[in-house]
């Protein structure tokens, strides 16, 4: 079976959607499909250092108790956390990028962001240049 690319928008800098990115590019990885994650606005947010920690619901986030009690089913369930899923990413491979524009709009350094997740800095032009032959392009 031949390679297929896989490249995300992660715009998204609600918990659950940045969970299901990770969710969805770790599946595709596991399958051997290269996979990059282009972070951009409210998703950059939480690559900044405890930004899994302070990342709400995106419903039913009722003052942080919706996300407590997510993160208690995550527990009960065995499945892994935020910030597993998002190692795992990077240990199976896939690429992280971090949108310089965006960070540059929201006065974002790049001390400011996991450096054990972020793989490049870099502007949409990047971006583009992995999708143009992406084979399965997402936006989260």
């Amino acid at each position: 079976m031949e390679s297929k690319n896989v490249t995300m928008v992660v715009h998204s800098g609600d918990f659950d959607k940045i969970m299901s990115a990770f969710i969805v590019g770790n599946g595709f990885l596991s399958m051997g499909f290269p996979v990059t994650l282009f972070f951009t606005f409210w998703g950059l947010m939480a690559l900044r250092y405890k930004g899994f920690k302070k990342a709400p619901l995106s419903r039913m986030n009722m003052f942080g108790l919706g996300r407590f009690m997510i993160k208690q089913r995550v527990k009960k369930y065995n499945v892994a956390s935020l910030d597993e899923l998002a190692l795992n990413f990077r240990k199976l491979g896939g690429e992280i990028i971090a949108c310089t524009m965006t960070m540059e709009l929201m006065g974002i350094k790049e001390e400011d962001l996991r450096t054990d997740l972020v793989s490049e800095f870099a502007t949409v032009g990047k971006y583009c240049y992995v999708t143009k032959d992406a084979d399965i392009s997402l936006f989260i």
